[in-house]
Protein backbone atom coordinates (compact mmCIF):
# COMPACT_ATOMS: atom_id res chain seq x y z
CA UNK A 1 0.00 0.00 0.00
CA UNK A 2 2.80 2.39 0.90
CA UNK A 3 4.61 1.70 -2.37
CA UNK A 4 1.42 2.21 -4.36
CA UNK A 5 0.74 5.49 -2.55
CA UNK A 6 4.26 6.73 -3.26
CA UNK A 7 4.02 5.83 -6.92
CA UNK A 8 0.62 7.48 -7.23
CA UNK A 9 1.95 10.61 -5.55
CA UNK A 10 5.00 10.69 -7.86
CA UNK A 11 2.68 10.33 -10.85
CA UNK A 12 0.33 13.15 -9.87
CA UNK A 13 3.13 15.49 -8.76
CA UNK A 14 5.00 14.83 -11.99
CA UNK A 15 1.97 15.38 -14.21
CA UNK A 16 0.85 18.54 -12.41
CA UNK A 17 4.42 19.84 -12.49
CA UNK A 18 4.61 19.13 -16.20
CA UNK A 19 1.40 21.05 -16.87
CA UNK A 20 2.52 23.99 -14.74
CA UNK A 21 5.89 24.11 -16.50
CA UNK A 22 4.08 24.29 -19.83
CA UNK A 23 1.95 27.20 -18.61
CA UNK A 24 5.02 29.02 -17.27
CA UNK A 25 6.75 28.70 -20.64
CA UNK A 26 3.73 30.17 -22.40
CA UNK A 27 3.57 33.10 -19.97
CA UNK A 28 7.34 33.72 -20.26
CA UNK A 29 6.72 34.59 -23.91
CA UNK A 30 10.17 33.59 -25.10
CA UNK A 31 9.08 30.64 -27.22
CA UNK A 32 7.23 27.43 -26.49
CA UNK A 33 8.59 23.93 -26.15
CA UNK A 34 8.35 21.94 -29.39
CA UNK A 35 5.20 20.01 -28.48
CA UNK A 36 3.43 23.20 -27.42
CA UNK A 37 4.50 24.93 -30.63
CA UNK A 38 2.62 22.11 -32.30
CA UNK A 39 -0.32 22.38 -29.89
CA UNK A 40 -0.48 26.13 -30.40
CA UNK A 41 -0.42 25.65 -34.17
CA UNK A 42 -3.38 23.30 -33.86
CA UNK A 43 -5.21 25.72 -31.58
CA UNK A 44 -4.73 28.51 -34.13
CA UNK A 45 -6.39 26.45 -36.83
CA UNK A 46 -9.09 24.78 -34.70
CA UNK A 47 -9.92 27.20 -31.87
CA UNK A 48 -9.03 24.63 -29.19
CA UNK A 49 -7.14 25.68 -26.06
CA UNK A 50 -3.54 24.49 -25.73
CA UNK A 51 -4.66 22.03 -23.06
CA UNK A 52 -7.37 20.51 -25.23
CA UNK A 53 -4.99 20.37 -28.21
CA UNK A 54 -2.42 18.54 -26.08
CA UNK A 55 -5.05 15.95 -25.10
CA UNK A 56 -6.09 15.39 -28.72
CA UNK A 57 -2.46 14.98 -29.80
CA UNK A 58 -1.84 12.63 -26.86
CA UNK A 59 -4.56 10.29 -28.05
CA UNK A 60 -3.21 10.41 -31.61
CA UNK A 61 0.36 9.62 -30.45
CA UNK A 62 -0.90 6.46 -28.76
CA UNK A 63 -1.38 5.01 -32.22
CA UNK A 64 2.41 5.22 -32.73
CA UNK A 65 2.81 2.85 -29.77
CA UNK A 66 1.39 -0.07 -31.74
CA UNK A 67 4.57 -0.99 -33.70
CA UNK A 68 6.66 -0.36 -30.56
CA UNK A 69 4.48 -2.83 -28.60
CA UNK A 70 4.10 -0.40 -25.72
CA UNK A 71 1.31 -0.98 -23.23
CA UNK A 72 -0.60 1.98 -21.79
CA UNK A 73 -1.30 2.17 -18.07
CA UNK A 74 -3.26 4.33 -15.68
CA UNK A 75 -0.45 6.88 -15.90
CA UNK A 76 -0.91 7.10 -19.66
CA UNK A 77 -4.57 8.07 -19.34
CA UNK A 78 -3.82 10.37 -16.39
CA UNK A 79 -1.16 12.10 -18.47
CA UNK A 80 -3.63 13.07 -21.17
CA UNK A 81 -6.23 14.35 -18.71
CA UNK A 82 -4.18 15.91 -15.88
CA UNK A 83 -1.74 17.81 -18.09
CA UNK A 84 -4.53 19.20 -20.28
CA UNK A 85 -6.42 20.47 -17.22
CA UNK A 86 -3.31 21.73 -15.41
CA UNK A 87 -1.86 23.72 -18.30
CA UNK A 88 -5.15 25.49 -18.99
CA UNK A 89 -5.63 26.20 -15.28
CA UNK A 90 -2.06 27.49 -15.04
CA UNK A 91 -2.60 29.83 -17.98
CA UNK A 92 -5.74 31.16 -16.33
CA UNK A 93 -3.97 31.79 -13.00
CA UNK A 94 -0.52 33.02 -14.07
CA UNK A 95 -0.04 36.69 -14.99
CA UNK A 96 2.08 37.69 -17.98
CA UNK A 97 5.38 39.24 -16.78
CA UNK A 98 6.74 42.38 -18.40
CA UNK A 99 10.31 42.29 -17.04
CA UNK A 100 12.79 40.51 -19.32
CA UNK A 101 14.91 39.09 -16.46
CA UNK A 102 11.75 37.61 -14.90
CA UNK A 103 10.73 36.10 -18.23
CA UNK A 104 14.19 34.57 -18.70
CA UNK A 105 14.14 33.12 -15.18
CA UNK A 106 10.66 31.69 -15.78
CA UNK A 107 11.75 30.05 -19.01
CA UNK A 108 14.89 28.45 -17.57
CA UNK A 109 13.05 27.34 -14.44
CA UNK A 110 10.24 25.86 -16.52
CA UNK A 111 12.63 23.73 -18.59
CA UNK A 112 14.34 22.36 -15.46
CA UNK A 113 10.99 21.75 -13.74
CA UNK A 114 9.72 20.01 -16.87
CA UNK A 115 12.67 17.59 -16.81
CA UNK A 116 12.20 16.80 -13.11
CA UNK A 117 8.48 16.25 -13.68
CA UNK A 118 9.20 13.88 -16.58
CA UNK A 119 11.53 11.78 -14.42
CA UNK A 120 8.91 11.65 -11.64
CA UNK A 121 5.90 10.51 -13.59
CA UNK A 122 7.76 8.00 -15.76
CA UNK A 123 9.55 6.74 -12.65
CA UNK A 124 6.19 6.03 -11.01
CA UNK A 125 5.97 3.05 -13.39
CA UNK A 126 2.21 3.45 -13.80
CA UNK A 127 2.47 3.97 -17.53
CA UNK A 128 4.31 6.77 -19.35
CA UNK A 129 2.51 9.56 -21.13
CA UNK A 130 1.90 9.12 -24.86
CA UNK A 131 4.84 11.30 -25.90
CA UNK A 132 7.34 9.88 -23.41
CA UNK A 133 6.11 6.37 -24.12
CA UNK A 134 7.09 7.03 -27.71
CA UNK A 135 10.50 8.21 -26.49
CA UNK A 136 11.16 5.28 -24.13
CA UNK A 137 9.83 2.78 -26.66
CA UNK A 138 12.25 4.02 -29.29
CA UNK A 139 15.14 3.96 -26.79
CA UNK A 140 14.38 0.35 -25.83
CA UNK A 141 13.94 -0.80 -29.44
CA UNK A 142 16.97 1.02 -30.86
CA UNK A 143 19.40 1.14 -27.92
CA UNK A 144 20.06 4.82 -28.62
CA UNK A 145 20.48 7.30 -25.77
CA UNK A 146 17.60 9.18 -24.17
CA UNK A 147 19.33 12.41 -25.13
CA UNK A 148 19.48 11.55 -28.84
CA UNK A 149 15.97 10.11 -29.14
CA UNK A 150 14.31 12.87 -27.12
CA UNK A 151 16.07 15.64 -29.03
CA UNK A 152 15.23 14.05 -32.39
CA UNK A 153 11.53 13.83 -31.53
CA UNK A 154 11.42 17.38 -30.21
CA UNK A 155 13.14 18.77 -33.30
CA UNK A 156 10.69 17.02 -35.64
CA UNK A 157 7.62 18.20 -33.74
CA UNK A 158 9.05 21.71 -33.63
CA UNK A 159 9.35 21.89 -37.41
CA UNK A 160 5.75 20.74 -37.94
CA UNK A 161 4.45 23.13 -35.27
CA UNK A 162 6.28 26.07 -36.80
CA UNK A 163 4.76 25.30 -40.19
CA UNK A 164 1.33 25.37 -38.55
CA UNK A 165 2.01 28.83 -37.16
CA UNK A 166 3.18 28.04 -33.63
CA UNK A 167 5.45 30.52 -31.85
CA UNK A 168 9.18 29.76 -31.97
CA UNK A 169 11.79 31.69 -29.97
CA UNK A 170 14.99 31.37 -27.99
CA UNK A 171 13.10 29.47 -25.30
CA UNK A 172 12.16 26.88 -27.91
CA UNK A 173 15.80 26.21 -28.69
CA UNK A 174 16.65 26.05 -25.00
CA UNK A 175 13.99 23.40 -24.47
CA UNK A 176 14.64 21.40 -27.64
CA UNK A 177 18.35 20.97 -26.95
CA UNK A 178 18.27 21.11 -23.16
CA UNK A 179 15.45 18.77 -22.16
CA UNK A 180 17.14 15.55 -23.29
CA UNK A 181 20.40 16.12 -21.40
CA UNK A 182 18.48 17.35 -18.34
CA UNK A 183 16.24 14.28 -18.23
CA UNK A 184 19.27 12.04 -18.61
CA UNK A 185 21.08 13.97 -15.86
CA UNK A 186 18.24 13.66 -13.36
CA UNK A 187 17.77 9.97 -14.13
CA UNK A 188 21.52 9.40 -13.78
CA UNK A 189 21.67 11.00 -10.31
CA UNK A 190 18.62 9.05 -9.10
CA UNK A 191 19.74 6.38 -6.57
CA UNK A 192 20.34 3.12 -8.44
CA UNK A 193 18.18 1.08 -6.05
CA UNK A 194 15.27 3.40 -6.84
CA UNK A 195 15.98 3.55 -10.56
CA UNK A 196 16.14 -0.24 -10.90
CA UNK A 197 12.52 -0.65 -9.78
CA UNK A 198 11.14 2.45 -11.48
CA UNK A 199 9.64 3.03 -14.88
CA UNK A 200 13.13 3.86 -16.14
CA UNK A 201 14.52 0.35 -15.55
CA UNK A 202 14.01 -0.94 -19.12
CA UNK A 203 15.39 2.30 -20.53
CA UNK A 204 18.44 2.06 -18.26
CA UNK A 205 19.09 -1.48 -19.48
CA UNK A 206 18.87 -0.51 -23.15
CA UNK A 207 20.70 2.83 -22.90
CA UNK A 208 23.53 4.43 -20.94
CA UNK A 209 21.87 5.72 -17.77
CA UNK A 210 24.42 4.18 -15.42
CA UNK A 211 22.32 1.56 -13.60
CA UNK A 212 22.96 -2.16 -13.59
CA UNK A 213 19.73 -4.12 -13.84
CA UNK A 214 19.09 -7.71 -12.75
CA UNK A 215 19.33 -8.89 -16.36
CA UNK A 216 22.69 -7.21 -16.78
CA UNK A 217 24.03 -8.70 -13.54
CA UNK A 218 23.10 -12.20 -14.70
CA UNK A 219 24.98 -11.92 -18.01
CA UNK A 220 28.53 -12.49 -16.63
CA UNK A 221 27.29 -15.52 -14.68
CA UNK A 222 25.75 -17.04 -17.82
CA UNK A 223 28.95 -16.35 -19.73
CA UNK A 224 31.01 -18.11 -17.05
CA UNK A 225 28.68 -21.11 -17.16
CA UNK A 226 29.02 -21.34 -20.93
CA UNK A 227 32.81 -21.23 -20.66
CA UNK A 228 32.78 -24.01 -18.05
CA UNK A 229 30.53 -26.19 -20.19
CA UNK A 230 32.76 -25.82 -23.25
CA UNK A 231 35.80 -27.00 -21.28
Amino acid sequence: MRSAALRGTALLVGLCGYGVSMAVMVRAGLGLDPWDVFHQGLSIHTGMTIGVASAVVGVAVLLAWIPLRNRPGVGTIANIIVIAVTVDAGLWLLPTPTSLPVRIAMMVGAVVFNAVSTVLYIGAALGPGPRDGLMTGLVVRTGLSVRLVRTSIEATVLAVGWLLGGTVGVGTLLYAFGIGPLVQLFVHITPKRVLAVSGWASVAEASDLGVETDAQRRKPRRNRELVTETH
